[in-house]
């Protein structure tokens, strides 16, 4: 085996939703955007309808007539001249107010609006800008036909730039320009762009860009225009945008080879290769130096790489740094193991547990390594992300992962790992088919994991005739749970219990006339006999074996006997108890109960647990000291490769290596990810270290469980013919 690690560096990418390439059909609009344009108007403009958001502000804002019929006034023209004269030496604000006077004595004449108009120049040019707009707006909705109606608009546009009114400085700017020739036009479309941009317009803001660079007149503005092309399409730039722009746009567009690269990497990331392939070889036609040339070479060859396979290149994606780096490495020393003596070339890659890292590195494996599968990755979030990476490239993906359903994601998705729900129906199966119990409780933490194996356990109770009688769930870090076993037992609201009321009759009988002391006594006395109401068989408790064993205990107060593993135990209890009646009740766990040894060589939860957690019964996915011979064999030669014992990780990145081997040194190993995936699709019974292993038609690993028995002496595991014996019940 031949191993190699290498970092994952993270590059910055747009997420882009695989549903928009069944979008490039409608990418048929009229959108002639380009230079060479003689008419002096915008070649963006003519982008109309289709591919513009309905909201985007189009035309001239303004009527089209006076609704005003504006007249001559002698009084009004000698007051305005005055104005103007006073103008002359008056600081701007005060002219201006001046201005303001001429207009409210003089509305509807033809000096009134002068007025205005010369009110709003003054305050344009003291920075007033709101005061500025003002005046503007009022004359141009009053006489959009005044003399001096494109300076007004002109100022207007730039004043509500200036106030970050953008979407009202688009419109006004953008309907001035295409009116406007030559180096006015230009400015304007430049600010028109900047507004654009400003107010989230950036499909516009993209057209009238691409249109400035195909228009410059010197270099230096032409590099600026390219500048802001590359910087929205890099940005916020939509791939509608991008696309309709593309349809039309002709090769001589300086902007054109900014849009096509960017427009090949959409094809990449929507995995569209035909598009890519197209649309690269075009750019290097058309563009064979451009900046961008080396990229387009690089991202070429990479797509072509895709079908490219290393039959014995396998890829693991791992944490090997950060918060889960014990995880990692627990995972690959199983991993080595497995492979160890083979040809098989093992390349690791350190996902650090981040979603985007793991993306990255499936993206690499598959890319640049030819990696005819890949192991891992181990965390819920990162799996995904791997696995909808893994379905896009139609690489075989066999994740470690405990995420429910994450085979869902497609036909390349495997997983080999213990699931909460397959403990929960491993467990139940055991209790109800092998044992023969009908009802059952279940005290679980409100945590995530208890509550999702805690309704994992019920389902299946429940799919097979079973009933669940009592639920009750505790905080994360409680250490005390005599209200939860009252509870289960029915001794927490003994108001409601009818022998319980008999009983408070019957004590207030017999203690009339005697002091309150004794009637308090003889009440406590009474409460202390109600028997418990034990109507289930057996208690599910899903949560680690610390808190386990401080929850056995408070069950054994309440008088459910729990550590009967059989007759003579009932009867021992019997005798102690002086009861007539014993009923059994045992404890069912998950792989949480799992506990290293202490101090005594016994596991930690026999410790502390002590008689309470006797006869119990837990599942689990793995288990170091089971006879099963793949199992000794595992155990076995870890311990020769490595200090101390291996764990459930160990085994499942063990078992899951030895599978891809076992494929890959057939005599008829695939020589294609399609035909690995096949294979792998097709295991049944492969005898591993967690026992014997095949894919369902979901691709979930499925295998029988280890079934594990506490006793005062350790943790054993039983043997399925064995199992119906165990308990006194």
């Amino acid at each position: 085996m031949h191993t190699r690690t290498m970092d994952v560096r993270p590059s910055p990418r747009r997420a882009l939703l695989l549903a928009l390439a069944l979008l490039m059909s409608a990418c048929k609009t009229p959108s002639a955007t380009g230079g060479g344009s003689s008419n002096g108007s915008s070649s963006g403009s003519s982008s109309s309808g289709q591919g513009r958001n309905e909201d985007v502000p189009q035309g001239d804002p303004f009527p089209s007539r006076p609704s005003v019929e504006a007249r001559k006034d002698a009084q009004a023209d000698q007051a305005l001249a005055q104005a103007i004269q006073q103008a002359e030496t008056a600081p701007r604000k005060q002219a201006a107010e001046s201005f303001l006077a001429v207009r409210k004595a003089y509305p509807q004449t033809t000096a009134g609006q002068e007025a205005l108009y010369r009110a709003g120049v003054l305050f344009y040019d003291s920075q007033d800008y709101a005061n500025a707009r003002k005046s503007f707006n009022e004359l141009l909705f009053e006489n959009p036909l005044h003399p001096q109606a494109t300076e007004a608009k002109r100022r207007l546009g730039k004043a509500a730039l200036e106030v970050g009114a953008y979407r009202d400085a688009y419109q006004t700017l953008y309907s001035l320009a295409e009116r406007a020739e030559g180096a006015e036009r230009t400015q304007l479309l430049e600010d028109s762009a900047k507004a654009a941009e400003k107010a989230g317009l950036f499909g516009q803001a993209l057209r009238i860009s691409v249109d400035l660079a195909g228009n410059a007149q010197t270099p230096e503005a032409q590099q600026a225009a390219v500048a802001r092309v590359q910087q929205l399409v890099e940005g916020r730039a939509g791939f509608m945008d991008v696309a309709q722009i593309m349809e039309e746009l002709p090769t001589s567009n300086p902007a054109w080879p900014v849009l096509s690269f960017k427009l090949a990497r959409i094809y990449y990331h929507l995995r569209d290769w035909t598009r890519l392939e197209e649309t690269l070889n075009r750019f290097l036609a058309e563009a064979p130096n451009n900046a961008f040339a080396p990229q387009a070479r690089e991202l070429l060859a990479r797509a072509t790489r895709r079908v490219e396979v290393q039959t014995k290149t396998v890829g693991l994606l791992l944490p090997m740094t950060g918060k889960y780096k014990a995880v990692g490495e627990a995972v690959l020393r199983g991993v080595k193991l497995a492979l160890a003596g083979s040809d098989i070339e093992l390349v690791v890659k350190d996902t650090q547990g981040d979603v985007n890292l793991a993306a990255q590195g499936m993206e690499q494996l598959a890319f640049d390594e030819g990696a005819i599968a890949v192991l891992g990755p181990i965390t819920s979030d990162e799996s995904r992300r791997a696995a909808l990476v893994a379905e896009e490239l139609q690489v075989p993906l066999l994740t470690l992962t405990r995420q429910e359903d994450i085979t869902n994601i497609g036909p390349f998705v495997f997983r080999n790992m213990l699931t909460n729900s397959a403990q929960a129906r491993a467990i139940a199966d055991f209790a109800m088919k092998q044992k023969g119990f009908k009802s059952f409780a279940m005290l679980y933490p409100n945590l995530p994991y208890g509550v999702e194996l805690a309704n994992d356990f019920w389902d299946h109770v429940v799919e097979n005739g079973g009933q669940v009688r009592g639920a009750e769930t505790y905080d994360h870090d409680q250490t005390t749970f005599t209200t939860e076993a009252k509870k289960l037992v029915g001794r927490y609201y003994l108001e409601d219990r009818l022998d319980y009321i008999e009983g408070v009759r019957e004590v207030q009988k017999e203690t009339t006339g005697q002091d309150a002391f004794r009637k308090r006594k003889a009440m406590e006395k009474m409460k202390g006999e109600v028997d418990p109401i034990i109507d289930f068989e057996a208690i599910f408790i899903p949560d680690e074996w610390r808190r386990v064993s401080l929850v056995a205990p408070a069950l054994a107060v309440e008088d459910i006997v729990t550590n009967a593993c059989d007759a003579r135990d009932v009867e021992r209890i019997r005798k102690t108890t002086g009861r007539k009646t014993i009923k059994t009740v045992m404890l069912l766990g998950t792989n949480a109960w799992s506990s290293a040894k202490g101090a005594s060589g016994m596991p930690e939860l026999v410790e502390r647990g002590g008689k309470f957690v006797t006869c119990s019964v837990y599942v689990d996915g793995f288990f170091v000291d089971s006879q099963q011979p793949a199992t000794q064999r595992f155990v076995k030669a870890y311990r020769q490769a490595n200090s101390g014992d291996p764990g459930l990780l160990e085994a499942y990145g063990y078992d899951s290596a030895r599978m891809v081997r076992q494929l890959l040194d057939s005599k008829q190993a695939p020589k294609s990810r399609g035909e690995f995936r096949e294979a792998l699709a097709n295991v049944k019974d492969f005898d591993g270290a967690t026992g014997k292993t095949s894919f369902d038609e979901k691709r979930e690993a499925r295998k029988p469980l280890f079934l594990l028995s506490v006793s005062n002496k350790g943790v054993t595991e039983v043997p399925p013919e064995q199992a119906a014996a165990l308990g006194g019940s």
